[in-house]
C-alpha cells in the first residue's frame, strides 16, 4: 500500500480541450484518471445543453500534483482561461493502491511467497479488511503487460469470486473457470502458458461447498453436454466409496468429501498430464496445491 502523502487533483475544462489535458496527464506519468460529463456550471441562465464541460480527476502524489498544476497553468489556462484546477488533501486512510505486480517482482517471488500472499490474502477477505485498490489506475497499468503470481482453477460457481477470496487485484491472477474445476487439455495448455511462458509460480486448484457440479455427478444427472462434464467428475465419486456416512448429495459431509477427493484428483491429473508442470514442480519453480472453499464463512481449508 502506498502511504506517500497523495492529492486529487480535479480539472473542469470544454470538451474540446480534453486531448490536451490527456496529453499533459500522459506526460508527467499520471495514470488512471477519471473523466465525467458535467453541465450547466456557467451561468444559471444559460442552457445547461449549452454549457456542457467535462471533469477529469487524477490521484497524485503531492509533488506531481503541483508539477501538474503549474503546467496547466503555464500551458493551458494561458490559451483556454475557462479551464479551472485545483487539488484536495486525500486521507491517507483513503488512499487506494494502485499497484500492479511487475515483473521484476514476479521473477523475484519464490512459489512458498505466493501461497502465503494467498493465506494472507484470504484472512483479510475473511476480516473484511481488503485491500482498497485503485482499479482505473491498475487497468491502465497492467494493459502493456501482465506478470501474475498465480493461476488458479476454480469452479463455474457465482459465489466464489477468485480474485476477492485471495484479495488480490488487476494483474496478480490468472483465472481458470469450468463447473466441478475439473481438468481438461484446454485448462492444461492454459496452465502451460501461465507458468512456463507467463512466468505463474502457482497453481491453485480450488474446490467449494455446496458444488452443483458434485452434486450431479454423484446423482448421475444427465443433460446434455453436461452429461459429459459431469463423467470427469465421477473418479471423484468412485474415490469416495471409503466414506462412513450415508453416500448421498442430501449429506452435506459426503459432498464435502467429494469435493475435495475431486480436488485431488485434479492436481493429480495436472501432474500426470502435463509432464511441463511437473518438471517444473520437480524443480520448485512452481508449486500445485489444492483447496477447498466454504461458501458459509469465506474460509479456505488446504487440501494433501
Amino acid at each position: 500500500m502506498n502511504t506517500t502523502p497523495m492529492k486529487r487533483v480535479s480539472i473542469i475544462c470544454d470538451p474540446a480541450v480534453e486531448e490536451h489535458v490527456d496529453a499533459l496527464l500522459e506526460e508527467i506519468g499520471a495514470e488512471g484518471h477519471m473523466t465525467v460529463p458535467v453541465r450547466g456550471i456557467d451561468s444559471h441562465d444559460a442552457d445547461p445543453a449549452d454549457t456542457v464541460k467535462v471533469q477529469i480527476e487524477v490521484t497524485l502524489d503531492a509533488a506531481r500534483a503541483e508539477i501538474l498544476l503549474q503546467r496547466i497553468q503555464s500551458d493551458l489556462i494561458a490559451a483556454e482561461p475557462s479551464i479551472a484546477a485545483y487539488a484536495s488533501d486525500i486521507p491517507e486512510e483513503d488512499v487506494a493502491d494502485g499497484h500492479v505486480t511487475t515483473a521484476e517482482e514476479q521473477a523475484r517471488l519464490t512459489p512458498d511467497e505466493v501461497l502465503q500472499h494467498f493465506k494472507d490474502g484470504n484472512r483479510r477477505f475473511r476480516s473484511g479488511q481488503v485491500t482498497r485498490r485503485n482499479h482505473p489506475e491498475q487497468v491502465r497499468k497492467s494493459a502493456v503487460g501482465q506478470y501474475p503470481k498465480a493461476v488458479v482453477l476454480s469452479c463455474l460457481d457465482s459465489r466464489v469470486p477468485v480474485e476477492d477470496v485471495f484479495d488480490q487485484g488487476i494483474g496478480d491472477v490468472f483465472v481458470a473457470r469450468v463447473a466441478g474445476n475439473l481438468v481438461n487439455e484446454d485448462i492444461l495448455g492454459s496452465m502451460e502458458f501461465a507458468c512456463k511462458v507467463a512466468g505463474a509460480k502457482m497453481i491453485l486448484v480450488m474446490g467449494h461447498q455446496h458444488c452443483g457440479a458434485i452434486k450431479g455427478a454423484i446423482d448421475d444427472v444427465r443433460l446434455g453436454n453436461l452429461t459429459t462434464l459431469l463423467a470427469k467428475i465421477k473418479p471423484a465419486v468412485a474415490l469416495s466409496n471409503n466414506f462412513p456416512g450415508e453416500q448421498v448429495s442430501s449429506n452435506p459431509l459426503y459432498m464435502r468429501h467429494v469435493a475435495r477427493n475431486n480436488v485431488r484428483h485434479a492436481v493429480s491429473q495436472i501432474r500426470t498430464l502435463s509432464p511441463i508442470l511437473k518438471e517444473m514442480e520437480d524443480k520448485k519453480e512452481i508449486k500445485i496445491v489444492g483447496a477447498f472453499y466454504r461458501l458459509t464463512d469465506g474460509t479456505l481449508e488446504f487440501i494433501e
